[in-house]
């Protein structure tokens, strides 16, 4: 038998492994990307819930990507509702000086209000 065949209908190459032919085929190269806490929280969703949409980034090569520039925005919203609910609130620096468990829990409820708002 031979080790390597092609279709020449399809234009698919194939390669003997074991009794079994199997197609030539390889994901595009995808630039190593670090996914933040938003991008993975958004993939695993994906996964759950959206799985076609996921599979077309992933099989296009461009999930890393995708999940990169919700990752920056979804930071990017959050840290912009912590500055302004802070505001809001005001908590300030100073608060922090006098009375450091108070600003603790004042932002730790900020934080988990943003979250909550920002969370896909």
């Amino acid at each position: 038998m031979k080790k390597h065949i092609t279709d020449e209908k399809t234009g698919i190459s194939y390669t003997l492994h074991g009794d079994h032919y199997l197609p030539d085929f390889s994901l595009p190269a995808e630039e190593e990307i670090h996914i933040g806490e938003w991008g993975q929280r958004h993939a695993a969703f994906l996964k759950k819930y959206q799985r076609s949409v996921y599979d077309e980034f992933f099989f296009s090569g461009k999930l890393n990507a995708y999940l990169a520039q919700i990752d920056r925005d979804a930071q990017e919203m959050f840290d912009l509702l912590t500055r302004q609910l802070a505001e809001q609130e005001g908590i300030t620096e100073q608060l922090k000086a006098e009375d450091q468990m108070e600003w603790v829990q004042c932002m730790n409820s900020i934080r988990n209000r943003a979250t909550e708002i920002v969370k896909p």
